[in-house]
């Protein structure tokens, strides 16, 4: 049957000549009436965004200032990051390498030895105790053969850790992953829009208050960083997906854990331009650099923060750590 409220738009009696105006009228209010309407069936594993306009951004950090309309259309996304077990099955049916696992080209690292030119990734390593901390070289190192497989170097593994977001992939990798299982990277505004979860304005994607009854919500740092961590939430790096709970929309971990890639290229000035509806992001960046959203296990009150709703950071396209994974999304037929 048809939606009353459109059906009536149509008059008993129409005269001859507006009868195909009112009948195009008719179709535009059917589409616009089921607009953001949930299809079926859900793909596994991803939840159903339904789209809408919000506020984008935050006056709490420069780079996602200023605080604008944005507009996105309905859209599938992953419930949670892409997990080790989710990569491996791609890595088994393709043969794929991360770019962490390829030797590095000697014209993207001038001046490094031969010796030097080894697959290797960036793992968190706490500074010692004369360190600064005011560095990030100093808590950043280059570890030969870290990887998706192996994220603290060799000799770890992510047996026993199938549930666990994958890290140290690029942005390379997770638009390879997208492209294979027939989805793609999420846009920043619609990877903002789903975080948020339907809540407008708050500091937080939950609410106002960081710890509400002193639960934890999110996988954050707790302590000074980078020196101290308490690990009061019992998890030093990342947490299996799903251990907090939920937004508004049903997904998982968009705060803290790890950073979560976008397809959006990245410039800090970017939303003193962005258009309304449907941002994809500038079309000359300038750099190689992608949008990165959500923070990370390493993000703390003073260091950093970007767990906070509508903050927003970056990485080179082939950058890959221990605190960096992704989700896909998937557009509605």
């Amino acid at each position: 049957m048809a939606n009353r409220a459109a059906s009536s738009l149509l008059p008993v009696v129409i005269p001859g000549g507006a009868i195909l105006a009112a009948f195009l009228v008719y179709l535009v209010v059917l589409a616009i009436s089921g607009a953001g309407r949930k299809p079926e069936p859900p793909p596994p594993g991803m939840v159903w965004i339904p789209g809408g306009t919000f506020k984008m951004g935050t006056t709490e950090f420069p780079e996602s200032q200023p605080v604008h309309t944005a507009a996105v259309k309905g859209f599938w996304m992953d419930a949670t990051e892409v997990t080790n077990e989710q990569f491996e099955a791609f890595v088994k049916a393709t043969g794929y390498v991360t770019i962490a696992e390829r030797t590095p080209e000697a014209k993207k690292f001038p001046g490094a030895k031969p010796e030097q030119l080894k697959p290797f990734s960036a793992v968190f390593t706490p500074p010692a105790g004369n360190a600064s901390g005011q560095d990030f070289r100093e808590w950043w190192s280059p570890v030969y053969g870290a990887d998706w497989k192996h994220p603290d170097g060799p000799g770890s593994s992510v047996a026993g850790k199938e549930k666990y977001p994958v890290v140290h992939v690029s942005w390379v990798d997770a638009d390879a992953y997208a492209k294979w299982a027939g989805k793609r990277l999420p846009t920043e505004a619609e990877w903002e829009f789903a975080a948020r979860g339907g809540r407008e304005g708050s500091k937080y994607i939950w609410g106002d208050e960081f710890r509400p009854d002193g639960k934890s919500m999110a996988n954050t740092w707790q302590g000074n960083f980078p020196k101290e961590n308490k690990v009061e939430d019992g998890h030093r790096t990342a947490a299996p997906v799903g251990s907090y709970p939920p937004n508004g929309f049903g997904l998982y971990d968009m705060a803290g854990n790890v950073w979560e890639w976008c397809s959006d290229w990245y410039r800090e000035d970017y939303f003193k331009e962005s258009p309304k509806d449907n941002p994809q992001g500038p079309e000359d960046p300038g750099t190689k650099r992608k949008v990165q959203k959500g923070g990370s296990f390493l993000c703390s009150e003073n260091y950093c923060a970007r767990y906070k709703a509508g903050a927003r950071h970056s990485g080179e396209m082939e950058d890959a750590a221990d605190h960096i994974g992704f989700r896909c999304v998937k557009d509605a037929r």
